[in-house]
C-alpha cells in the first residue's frame, strides 16, 4: 500500500534556488504571482497568495504588528459588503495590494486592499436552476495572472486577475463509465474548443458535479476536486428548507468523485484520480480501525453480497471538501475524501469502500496513489476527511519528523508521516465521543457523538512554529441515527437526523503533535465553523458562529479581544500588510444549514492610526 520515490537532487536545488530569489527580491515586491513565488508563498508575509498561506497549509504569517500587547486596540479599517447573502466561508486571497474574494452563487470580487474599495466584480451566471448542495465556495487559486475557480454548478473558471475578465469556463464532467478510454476522449477537449457545438454536446452529455472548495496552482497545473457526489437529495434544499433529515433518500443518484489536475493556460485535463477503487474497492473486510476501535459490521453478510454489487465503486462517493496540501521536494499532493455512497443504503457496499473517508497521497506528476490512510472503513456515520491537511515538521527522539496532520469528524487529530503514510499517533479527543461511536444504529434510534457535523469539519487547521502546536477547531453536535424500513424486500436504511432540543457547541484545542496531548482547550457557545489563523504576534484569529470575530493567546488561550460583526463568522480569517500596516481580514456572512445568522460583510481589522 506504500510506495516510496526519492526526489531527485535537482528538484531539491531547484528548489533551494528558488527561495533565495524570492527572498533576494523581497517578499511584499510586486511581480508576476507565479513559479518561485509560489513555493515561497508560505514565508511572503505580506501577502496571502493561497488558501492555506504555503502549499504546507499551515495558515500562519510571521507578520507581528499585531501582537498580544496591542490586540485589544485592533479596529475595523473597512467593511465591504457583497450584497449577496448566503452561507459564506470564503478565503479572500491578498496579493501587492488586491484582495480577491468569492460570494455565495460563485461571484467573484477584486479589493483594494488597503480601503476595500471595488476594484471589479465578476457575475457568475449558473447553467442549472437546480443546486444540488448549495451555494457556497471557499474561495480562489491565484497564479500566472490568473483566478481559478470551482462553482457549485461544476465549472472550472479561470478569470484575468487584473480585469476580472473570463479566460475560460469549462465543465468540470466525468463519463462515469470507469472506462479509460472515455477519460482519454475527455481530455482531448481544450477549453478553447469547448464552445464548438460538437464538443458542447458531448460535454452536456456527461453526468454533472459540483464543487466549492478553493483550488491549488502549482508547476503550471491547476488541481481541483469535486463534492456532491454523496449526497442525498434533501442537501439540494439547504438553503430554501429545513434540512432536519440529511440521511433520508434521496432522488440523487450517487456519483464516483474525483481530484483533476488541468492546465493552468488551456484548461485541458492533465489527468484525474478517482476516490473509489475501480479494483479492489472492497478492501479487506476489516474489523476495527488502524488505531483498534471495533468497527460495529456484520462482516460476513458483506462478504456473502460483495460478488452481487461488484460495481457499487461507479456510484461510490467520496467528495473531495478543501483545498490539497502539496509537498515539492516530496513530488506528493495530499488530500482528504468524504464518506461512501449511498450512506443511508450501506449494504448496497459491501467492503471497506477505498478510497472513501481517507487521507490520500499522490504523485503531483502524474496522479498515482503513493499511499492512503482509510481513516473510518465502511464509513455509515458521514465522518468525512474534510478538513486540510497540514504539513510541518517537528522534533522527537532526536530526529526531525517530516508530518502530515489530518483532524477528523470523529473527533481525533492524526499525525502521519508524510512520506510513507505510517501513522505517528492519534491526538486526545477534542470533543466529546460517547460509547456509541461506531455502533451500528438500531430500529429504535441512537444519539452518537461526534455525530455526522461534528469533530472537525471543513475549516481549516493552524499551525504555529513559535509554539509547536495546532489549533483545530471542533464541534460536539451529536446526531440521531436509526434504521428505518427499506424499499420492498430490501434491508433496513440508515436515516440520520438533527434534534434541535439536544445541546451543541464548539472547542478551539491547542494540540501538541509530539504527544498528542491538547495544551489548552475553550468551548464556544454553537459550533465551531470557521478555521483559525496563528501569526508571530503569539495570536490565534478565528471566527464565532454567534457573529464574534476573536483573538487568543496563542500560548495559553487567554481571550485578548473580540469584535461583534452581527453575523455568524464562518469563514477562516487572512492577514496581510500594506502600506506598512498589518490588516486581519474575514467574512462574517454565516451559514443557512447550520442557522447561524446570515450577512454579507467582509472586515478588516487593523491598529488605530
Amino acid at each position: 500500500m506504500y510506495k516510496r520515490r526519492q526526489p531527485s537532487v535537482p528538484l531539491r536545488r531547484l528548489l533551494r534556488l528558488a527561495v533565495i530569489a524570492v527572498v533576494c527580491l523581497g517578499g511584499g515586491a510586486a511581480g508576476a504571482v507565479e513559479g518561485t513565488r509560489l513555493l515561497n508563498a508560505q514565508a511572503d508575509h505580506d501577502n496571502w497568495l493561497t488558501y492555506g498561506h504555503g502549499y504546507a497549509n499551515q495558515r500562519y504569517s510571521g507578520l507581528e504588528q499585531i501582537t498580544t500587547d496591542n490586540v485589544q486596540r485592533l479596529v475595523p479599517k473597512w467593511i465591504y459588503q457583497t450584497g449577496v447573502l448566503g452561507t459564506f466561508p470564503t478565503n479572500p486571497l491578498v496579493a501587492d495590494g488586491t484582495m480577491y474574494l468569492t460570494t455565495p452563487y460563485n461571484h467573484v470580487v477584486a479589493l483594494d486592499a488597503v480601503t476595500g474599495v471595488e476594484r471589479w466584480r465578476y457575475a457568475h451566471e449558473m447553467s442549472v436552476d437546480t443546486l444540488c448542495c448549495g451555494t457556497h465556495n471557499r474561495g480562489l487559486a491565484l497564479g500566472y495572472g490568473r483566478l481559478y475557480m470551482i462553482t457549485a454548478d461544476a465549472r472550472l473558471v479561470a478569470l484575468d486577475a487584473a480585469t476580472g475578465t473570463r479566460v475560460w469556463d469549462i465543465p468540470v464532467v466525468d463519463p462515469t463509465t470507469g472506462n479509460p478510454a472515455d477519460l482519454a476522449a475527455l481530455k482531448e477537449i481544450k477549453a478553447t474548443d469547448a464552445a464548438k457545438p460538437e464538443n458542447v454536446a458531448t460535454l452536456t452529455a456527461l453526468t454533472r458535479f459540483a464543487g466549492n472548495m478553493a483550488p491549488v496552482v502549482y508547476d503550471g497545473k491547476v488541481f481541483v476536486g469535486v463534492s456532491g457526489t454523496g449526497y442525498s437529495g434533501v442537501l439540494g434544499e439547504a438553503e430554501a428548507d429545513d434540512p432536519s433529515l440529511l440521511g433520508r433518500p434521496g432522488p440523487r443518484r450517487g456519483l464516483r468523485a474525483f481530484l483533476s489536475a488541468y492546465d493552468a493556460t488551456t484548461g485541458q485535463l492533465v489527468w484525474r484520480w478517482y476516490s473509489t477503487a475501480s479494483e479492489g474497492w472492497e478492501g479487506n473486510f476489516v474489523g476495527q480501525t488502524a488505531f483498534g476501535d471495533a468497527l460495529d459490521r456484520d462482516l460476513v453478510a458483506e462478504r456473502a453480497s460483495a460478488d452481487a454489487y461488484r460495481d457499487a465503486w461507479k456510484t461510490g462517493g467520496g467528495s473531495i471538501y478543501s483545498s490539497p496540501s502539496i509537498d515539492p521536494e516530496l513530488g506528493l499532493i495530499y488530500f482528504g475524501t468524504g464518506n461512501a455512497s449511498p450512506g443511508y443504503d450501506d449494504y448496497k457496499r459491501p467492503g471497506d469502500n477505498l478510497y472513501t473517508a481517507s487521507l490520500v497521497a499522490l504523485d503531483i506528476q502524474t496522479g498515482a496513489l503513493r499511499w492512503y490512510h482509510q481513516i473510518v472503513p465502511h464509513d455509515i456515520w458521514g465522518y468525512d476527511v474534510a478538513s486540510p491537511p497540514v504539513l510541518f515538521d517537528f522534533p522527537t527522539n532526536g530526529k526531525t519528523v517530516r508530518a502530515v496532520a489530518e483532524a477528523s469528524k470523529s473527533g481525533w487529530l492524526y499525525i502521519f508521516d508524510r512520506e510513507t503514510g505510517k501513522p505517528l499517533r492519534r491526538s486526545e479527543a477534542f470533543v466529546p465521543q460517547n460509547d456509541l461511536l461506531f455502533r451500528r444504529p438500531t430500529a429504535e434510534g441512537m444519539l452518537i457523538a461526534p455525530g455526522a457535523a461534528g469533530g472537525a469539519n471543513w475549516p481549516p487547521t493552524s499551525y504555529s512554529p513559535k509554539t509547536g502546536w495546532l489549533y483545530v477547531s471542533g464541534t460536539h453536535n451529536p446526531t440521531r441515527y436509526q434504521l428505518k424500513p427499506g424499499e420492498t424486500g430490501q434491508p433496513e436504511r440508515i436515516v440520520i437526523s438533527f434534534d434541535k432540543t439536544v445541546e451543541r457547541w464548539g472547542t478551539l484545542s491547542a494540540i501538541a503533535p509530539q504527544d498528542g496531548k491538547i495544551k489548552w482547550q475553550v468551548k464556544t457557545d454553537l459550533p465551531l465553523v470557521s478555521g483559525s489563523l496563528a501569526t508571530a504576534g503569539g495570536l490565534i484569529f478565528y471566527g464565532e458562529s454567534n457573529g464574534k470575530f476573536v483573538a487568543r493567546n496563542a500560548q495559553d488561550g487567554a481571550a485578548l479581544w473580540r469584535f461583534n460583526t452581527g453575523a455568524g463568522v464562518n469563514a477562516p480569517p487572512v492577514t496581510y500588510a500594506a502600506d506598512g500596516k498589518q490588516f486581519v481580514a474575514v467574512a462574517a456572512g454565516g451559514h443557512k444549514l447550520f442557522d447561524f445568522p446570515l450577512g454579507n460583510a467582509v472586515i478588516a481589522f487593523g491598529l488605530p492610526d
